[in-house]
């Protein structure tokens, strides 16, 4: 029997009227798999309209805080997720920055990237109720760092947001531009952005990373971000594998420089 390709059975869905929504039992298998094994933070339970996802809370470990991070993973993980998301959420911590790192909608394994582009209306919602989780904390120096499709969400909500109360975007593995679907198309989202941005990928990342370097960075150009910053860690790869670390003292320095809000005594 001959079979459509997800993105495509997920397009004609759409067009038929059938909205495409995260698969709520693959996260409920996230959170049951990860919940009780979380050594670092605290699991909690964030409303998003009318169900709850799962996010986990670090606390600053320091004697001064500077700000929290809101970290959004890529496609179809979850906020423990073993490369990149694990590294920042629980180190950055130990640097003056409190960490959320949420769940962000998922799709079944064998989803591709462009299959995620009708699940991007959920995107917003999750952002806000995480940033409104920090605010509810007394923070107020928020940022976003975001890896893989993760990224491609971020620039999505922030080129339509441009009133949010996000200070800094600092993006992990960032993809240039899809060429048929809008709200993937990274560059024309950086040309809108005018926030403190880093942008951070490998040396051996994907080709549609290195490959559209130059694109993003005339498109932060575009957009007058005076404060976009782009760099590249030699021998790393999209997971950052054997390299968190190396991450983490990236971001955290760029952070320092450019987002750095007003420390607030513990």
């Amino acid at each position: 029997m001959f079979k459509l390709p997800l993105y495509l059975f997920i397009g004609l869905l759409t067009l038929n009227g059938t909205a495409i929504a995260s698969d709520k039992a693959k996260e409920k298998r996230w959170a049951d798999q990860i919940v009780d094994a979380i050594m670092v933070g605290e699991a909690q339970w964030i409303d998003i309209k009318d169900h709850k996802i799962l996010g986990i809370y670090t606390e600053a470990t320091s004697a001064k805080v500077t700000g929290a991070a809101l970290v959004l993973h890529g496609s179809g993980v979850h906020p423990n997720w073993p490369d990149v998301v694990y590294p920042l959420r629980t180190q950055l911590p130990d640097h003056g920055w409190h960490t959320l790192s949420i769940q962000m909608p998922v799709l079944p394994n064998e989803a591709k990237y462009e299959d995620y582009a009708p699940l991007f209306p959920e995107v917003a919602p999750r952002i806000e109720a995480g940033i409104k989780y920090l605010q509810g904390k007394g923070l107020k120096n928020i940022v976003i760092i975001a890896h893989s499709l993760g990224t491609t969400m971020t620039a999505h909500y922030l080129a339509n947001n441009p009133s949010s109360n996000v200070q800094a975007f600092v993006a992990v593995g960032m993809p240039g531009q899809h060429a048929k679907i809008e709200q993937m198309n990274n560059i024309k989202a950086l040309e809108k952005i005018k926030l403190p941005l880093l942008d951070i990928f490998g040396g051996d990342d994907l080709e549609n990373i290195r490959n559209t370097k130059t694109q993003r960075a005339n498109a932060a150009k575009r957009a007058g971000n005076a404060k976009y910053t782009q760099v590249e860690v030699p021998a790393a790869n999209h997971f950052f594998n054997n390299m968190g670390d190396t991450l983490v003292k990236r971001v955290r320095g760029w952070l320092a420089k450019n987002a750095a809000g007003t420390e607030i005594q513990q």
